[in-house]
């Protein structure tokens, strides 16, 4: 199907950086776990350690699914904007380039949702 373009969008984003409030938009997504459908989007200071991240804000999000507790976050893959990435624990979201609206996906060898269904 063709696709008409109706013209040049000329506005301000409403989900500017400067919006909320000293945080940074980051979307977080897990691989093979279909189950969360999309990245999970976490206004987030850039001062937080990479470690908190992982440790205080993913649990709320995905520790409902039976896999979660399995994960061995010494052998998880990072993925940074769809390229592999190894982010520094102990350094700040900022320090680890990461920047507002970025996307990071984890994947967790030998886990692969219930029954290995990716859900």
């Amino acid at each position: 199907m063709a696709v008409a373009a109706i013209g040049e969008y000329s506005f301000e984003p409403l989900d500017l950086e400067e919006k909320f409030h000293g945080n940074r938009l980051l979307y977080v997504g897990w691989e093979d776990h279909l189950l969360f459908c999309a990245p999970f989007a976490f206004p987030l200071p850039p001062s937080m350690p990479f470690r908190d991240l992982v440790e205080k804000v993913l649990p709320p999000a995905y520790s409902y699914h039976p896999d979660f507790a399995r994960i061995d976050w010494a052998a998880v893959q990072w993925f940074k904007s769809g390229k592999p990435w190894q982010p520094q624990w102990d350094e700040s979201l900022e320090a680890n380039g990461l920047r507002h609206k970025d996307v990071i996906r984890f994947r967790t060898p030998g886990l692969t949702g219930i029954g290995g269904s990716c859900s």
